[in-house]
């Protein structure tokens, strides 16, 4: 075994900049955890284009430090009986590529109970083209059914920032769960990807941008999985068929939205908030067994495109300028 690996390291330059590049890092400078893990792949999300271009919205706080909110690869060593050398797991959220380093690199020590054994039938490449993004919208459709959204209904399910990597497999997924979809984007040029993906409508961005004094508007939805929030969630408030829900899971659109009451005391809708980060280590296994049985797996790699560690700098950018269509993954081992 070597005793550097190769990562994209973020250090602080002056006047509290960061820049990164590529280094030789020291296997002995891992922090501790009782997994080690060769990195096989790993993925960029939008948390990651903050951290990668500048650390916008400070999402990392200590440096040198290793970004990657996800990863997938292969157990090297293991101080936990519940893994063993080979075992092919995936990790997300837990604050990885944040607050401890993450998983753009060949190697990680990780702990345990962060782990998940990557589903049968299921490459470590397309747990990590599913990632975060696609585990948000499965923890998303998840809330929603459990307030009773189920398929088949007149009104079709809403997915905002439809082209964007919780977008694209949220429509996948519902659209093969047997809903119908509406997917908004900011991106007309990409209605064939949407219409591939498996929506039946196509909405703009703007139209759920304009501004409304109504508290309420025709019954338009019946659910909505938004990755957008501002004035999005505002409106699609106001356009919820009743008794539906609107599982938040992203801020594309800005942190903060204007809202009206009556949409909640006259039609009793609910806004669900998808912590992806955090959720419990069942729920996850839950989730993963789900994705890998209910996703069109080939679909995936239609919609996934790939990158080196070296192009990391640069695919941030695109990120963040909303460039960025389906899913990206990291190739690395």
């Amino acid at each position: 075994m070597a005793d550097t690996f190769k990562a994209l390291m973020m250090n602080e330059i002056e006047d509290s900049k960061v820049a990164a590049a590529i280094e030789d890092v020291p296997v002995a400078d891992l922090p501790e955890g009782e997994v080690d893990v060769r990195i096989e792949h790993s993925t960029l999300n939008y948390k990651d284009g903050l951290v990668v271009d500048g650390n916008k919205g400070r999402l990392a706080r200590k440096f040198p430090h290793i970004p990657g909110i996800d990863l997938a690869g292969v157990v090297e060593a293991s101080t936990d009986s519940r893994y063993a050398v080979g075992d092919r797991v995936v990790v997300t959220g837990w604050h990885m590529g944040e607050r401890y380093w993450g998983g753009f690199a060949e190697r990680a020590r990780v702990r345990a109970d962060w782990l998940v054994q990557v589903p049968e039938g299921m490459t470590t490449r397309q747990a990590m083209a599913v990632g975060t993004a696609g585990l948000t919208s499965m923890f998303a459709l998840m809330a929603l059914e459990q307030q009773g959204l189920k398929p088949g209904g007149d009104k079709p399910v809403l997915i905002t920032g439809g082209a964007g990597g919780v977008g694209s497999v949220a429509i996948a997924l519902l659209s093969r769960n047997g809903y119908t979809v509406a997917a908004s984007t900011g991106r007309p040029e990409l209605a064939d990807y949407l219409t591939q993906l498996g929506a039946h409508e196509i909405v703009t961005r703007e139209e759920l941008s304009e501004e409304s004094s109504s508290p309420l508007e025709s019954e338009r939805w019946a659910g909505c999985i938004d990755a957008v929030a501002g004035s999005t969630i505002s409106k699609v408030l106001r356009q919820l068929e009743r008794g539906a829900s609107v599982a938040a899971c992203g801020l594309a659109g800005g942190a903060t939205f204007d809202g009206h009451i009556m949409p909640f005391l006259l039609r009793g809708i609910n806004v669900l908030g998808i912590d992806s980060v955090t959720m419990p280590y069942e729920q996850r296994v839950v989730a993963w067994d789900r994705v890998a049985k209910e996703l069109d797996l080939a679909l995936l790699d239609e919609i996934t495109s790939g990158c080196s560690l070296e192009d990391v700098p640069a695919q941030a950018k695109a990120i963040l300028k909303g460039q960025v269509k389906g899913r990206l993954v990291v190739d690395i081992g």
